[in-house]
């Protein structure tokens, strides 16, 4: 589990086999540990999972924590260890992520697999009632006293973004690096950036420029993961979108599930990664 440098920080990540690199990346607000129990279950090829700037054990330089600067740590860590041709894996903001640094690194890439992943910019009205009170509160004031003074994000998601909570000592896992309000700060970040009603504009232009690579991009194989249960960014009309707008794109459904799916069905998840893998040879 080495760490590499990253701009003025360090990235951390966990890196095992050899061959084809196959590029785990995790979501808010997690961190590589969410993969322990698929990484195993994959196969063949070199199996990277980075912690994303600020989260899990990596640096927590003094930055905004947007989704420009995890591109551009993001950037670092690819740069650092030469990867190329890699095949990327995306849960959440790492979905997003996965995207768009395919999309500006079109010749680099192999193929895509995602979800739960944010796919496109949305709008308040597509959101539950429960859900928009969540993203109203989050972006309040109120907000930083819930998730910056507290470790509800963190405790929430892996006992409420579940279908199953998490055992105590892996829940203990997720929350040790976020012991402090300034700790927790990449946190709140990712939960204000959600793509919503046109906002934050400088985010929905990179999330419109990725999804215009997804739908012109047929010569990369992408397999979207869905699940019954709680889904909360690949809901039935989204995954519909996506199944008529993203070019290539095969559809895996893998059982109930709640948003940190990789908790609830670690070996579906890595089951389809995995064939779909070898039936597109991309290892």
């Amino acid at each position: 589990m080495p760490d590499v440098k990253a701009l003025d920080s360090t990235i951390h990540y966990l890196d095992s086999g050899r061959g084809t690199p196959l590029v785990f990346l995790h979501g808010n607000p997690s961190s590589s540990y969410l993969w322990r129990e698929i990484l195993p279950r994959v196969g063949p090829g070199r199996l990277l999972a980075p912690d994303l700037i600020g989260m899990g054990q990596s640096g927590k330089p003094d930055i905004a924590y947007s989704f420009d600067d995890h591109a551009r740590y993001l950037d670092a860590w690819f740069g650092q260890l030469g990867l190329d041709r890699v095949v990327l894996v995306g849960h959440d903001w790492g979905g997003a992520l996965a995207f768009d640094w395919a999309a500006r690194h079109p010749d680099r890439v192999l193929g895509i697999a995602f979800l739960e992943s944010i796919v496109k910019p949305m709008d308040w009205d597509e959101l539950s009632p429960q859900a928009r009170a969540r993203g109203e509160r989050i972006r309040s004031a109120e907000g930083e006293q819930l998730y910056l003074d507290q470790d509800l994000l963190v405790r929430q998601a892996f006992t409420g973004g579940v279908l199953t909570p998490v055992s105590d000592q892996d829940l203990e896992v997720y929350l040790a690096p976020y012991p402090t309000r300034t700790s927790r700060r990449p946190l709140l970040a990712w939960a204000r950036q959600m793509p919503l009603g046109g906002e934050p504009a400088g985010l929905v232009a990179r999330i419109q420029a990725y999804d215009a690579w997804l739908a012109d991009s047929p010569q990369v194989p992408k397999l979207m993961m869905t699940f019954e249960g709680s889904p909360t960014l690949l809901s039935d009309a989204t995954a519909a979108w996506c199944a008529s707008h993203i070019a290539a794109l095969e559809i895996v459904h893998c059982g109930k599930a709640g948003h940190h799916a990789p908790e609830d069905r670690p070996a579906e998840i890595a089951a389809a990664i995995s064939a779909w893998a070898d039936q597109h040879g991309l290892r």
